[in-house]
């Protein structure tokens, strides 16, 4: 393993030190427990939006605090649940007396911790559950993971908050979107988590994992490597199938990198996969290409489709200024 650090057990502290500073025009870090907040919170009264989990999938979540998104985010240590004293804490600092939404990736670290902070706040508050990962039954056991659309959730939710919605329509137009978007990923290669100090799967030079979550863990079926144009075919026409959009819906297509993908290979896949829905008499009005929802340094890609219409154009468009994602300010 060779990686950037002094120590494992310093390596996130340092880290969120170094992103605080970088961004101390847009957010604030607080140690004890950990979290990380906006600078400039929005009007009184304002819904307020909070989200989290486990470290390593960077930008996300911290990198989506600020006007336009996130008031806090909550990191855990590498692939782990933030603690409900963390969120306990960061929901406290930036409510401003309209209520908590929290928005929440579906690992059942994350959904119990967040459920436990829920229920020690003095007030209202609500969830959105993420689960667009289609790789995975409906039926599977613990329901299915939430991956990239979770960035999609956030932007489109922080903007309603932003704009004054109240909580209950918050949560409502989360649900909304999260309904309306499908994700899958597909991986080269494992990633390597620094306190395990190797990959945390093997792949030779022939295979590639299809079906993977952002946890390093195994995908769906290990499959012989095919080229960049059926890896796009197999994975589109999953999430078609699940989203079943008719001609002419307007969508959002992302493809997001896994953390070890060159933008090149990256566009190439946002190139076949727009050629596939574009057959299909899809209309995609928005994009959205880079590494947002990483998996440390896995190789690899997903690729989210969400159906919009005009409500849920406007709010995307609206003004964002994080450290990750920003335009229209």
């Amino acid at each position: 393993m060779k990686k950037f650090l002094n120590n494992v057990d310093t390596l996130l502290d340092e880290s969120l030190s170094g992103f605080a500073k970088a961004h101390a025009d847009i957010v604030r870090l607080n140690s004890q427990p950990r979290y990380v907040k906006r600078v400039a919170l929005g009007k009184q009264g304002k819904v307020a939006l909070i989200s989290g989990g486990g470290s390593g999938h960077e930008p996300l979540h911290v990198g989506f605090v600020g006007a336009g998104m996130l008031d806090a985010a909550c990191p855990g240590q590498i692939f782990t649940s933030p603690t409900p004293d963390q969120m306990l804490a960061a929901a406290q600092t930036v409510e401003q007396g309209s209520g908590v939404l929290f928005i929440v990736k579906n690992y059942a670290g994350d959904v119990m911790n967040f459920e436990i902070a829920g229920e020690m706040l003095d007030c209202p508050n609500m969830t959105v559950l993420v689960d667009d990962d289609v790789s995975l039954p409906k039926t599977h056991s613990v329901g299915r993971r939430g991956v990239a659309g979770t960035l999609i959730v956030e932007k489109i939710v922080g903007a309603a908050a932003e704009s004054g919605a109240d909580l209950a329509s918050c949560k409502a137009l989360g649900d909304k979107v999260n309904l309306a978007t499908a994700s899958m990923g597909v991986a080269l290669s494992s990633c390597t988590v620094p306190a395990l100090g190797k990959p945390t799967f093997g792949l030779t030079e022939n295979e590639m994992e299809m079906g993977v979550g952002i946890h390093g863990e195994h995908g769906r079926e290990t499959q012989k490597l095919s080229s960049a144009a059926e890896i796009v075919e197999h994975i589109a026409a999953e999430i078609h199938a699940e989203l079943n959009p008719q001609r002419g819906q307007r969508v959002l297509l992302h493809i997001n990198g896994f953390g070890a993908t060159p933008l090149m290979e990256l566009y190439l896949i946002y190139e076949l996969a727009e050629q596939f829905w574009q057959k299909r008499g899809l209309n995609i009005t928005r994009s959205l290409v880079g590494n947002y929802t990483t998996s440390l340094d896995m190789a690899g890609c997903s690729i989210t489709l969400s159906l919009m219409d005009d409500e849920l154009m406007r709010l995307w468009d609206a003004p964002v200024h994080t450290a990750a994602l920003r335009w229209g300010c």
